[in-house]
């Protein structure tokens, strides 16, 4: 009697599912059409909106939301006709219990996904730009709707989720037509200042690549402990790491040269050491010496060499 039942019931679903077939059938030739049909408003969107001189991130951002738009509507409708009782309203009260669930689970992709929609509408940043996020510095390679893709200059891949560039301070290096660049020269206290910045100010207006509005700048910095600290400051356009790298490389080149040839000293950091032995035998009153000990009308400060140190075998 049991295996009776079990084979009826089997019958009935094999009946179900055949009577289901030709709609289950129809509605996978739907849902391909729909996917084609997606695909092409992608395309439509792209080339209008590229047409209309519109920025390649909100091309990026109106291509997708339409495939999206339309991939979701093709869903629904293969729904309706693999199952007739479905209805959109039933879709909505079913997902109400576990809505709550579901948004608590997938908080951080609907964070990003709200970001990345977000940067590429306001574009802070765009495709090809190169921007410094934290110890992370590149070039962007794509603005998608979950996390960002740059290009390290080392030739590494980084990516980095939107929520983060959103909430956090990113520097765009390209943001601007020029850029400008600095770096500090020493030079000797019994140098002439204005000799040493007319030297190079002129190296600088000599380098190819350095423009000359906004025009160089020679400017004295700081008097440190053994040079006078002059700062270069040249603008350079494009404003791009290779470009960056390479008036650096012949600004700072052109500068030590025509200082050099001009006998200005560029000294560098020294440090004086007093040895002192640790007993007051061998080395005398350990008061006298202190810096600034007074010395008596007939003494004369003397200088202490220092001990030598054992010969090495």
């Amino acid at each position: 009697m049991d295996f009776s039942i079990a084979w009826q019931k089997l019958n009935q679903i094999g009946r179900d599912l055949m009577a289901a077939l030709p709609n289950l059938v129809f509605g996978v030739v739907v849902l391909g059409l729909f996917v084609l049909l997606a695909r092409g408003v992608r395309t439509v969107v792209q080339r209008v909106t590229q047409s209309k001189r519109r920025s390649q991130s909100l091309s990026l951002l109106l291509s997708r939301l339409a495939f999206v738009a339309v991939l979701v509507l093709g869903v629904l409708v293969t729904v309706t006709i693999v199952l007739p009782g479905f209805t959109p309203a039933s879709l909505i009260s079913a997902l109400g219990v576990g809505g709550i669930a579901i948004g608590f689970a997938f908080k951080d992709i609907f964070q990003n996904f709200l970001a990345g929609l977000l940067l590429l509408l306001t574009e802070p940043f765009k495709i090809g730009d190169q921007i410094k996020y934290k110890d992370f510095e590149g070039t962007v390679e794509d603005i998608q709707t979950r996390a960002t893709t740059i290009k390290t200059y080392d030739g590494r891949r980084v990516i980095i989720p939107n929520a983060e560039l959103f909430t956090n301070a990113v520097t765009v290096n390209t943001a601007y037509e020029t850029r400008r660049l600095q770096y500090d020269v020493g030079i000797g206290y019994g140098d002439d200042i204005t000799r040493a910045r007319e030297l190079m100010l002129e190296a600088m207006r000599e380098v190819e690549g350095v423009l000359p509005d906004p025009a160089p700048e020679a400017l004295v910095m700081d008097l440190a402990e053994s040079s006078v600290n002059i700062r270069a400051r040249w603008w350079i356009n494009p404003p791009r790491q290779a470009d960056v790298l390479d008036a650096q490389d012949k600004v700072l080149e052109a500068i030590k040269n025509k200082l050099v040839a001009a006998g200005i000293d560029l000294p560098f950091p020294t440090r004086q050491i007093l040895w002192h032995d640790q007993t007051e035998v061998t080395d005398g009153n350990r008061q006298r010496q202190r810096e600034g000990w007074p010395a008596g009308p007939n003494e004369v400060p003397v200088a202490r060499a220092a001990p030598a140190l054992p010969a090495s075998n």
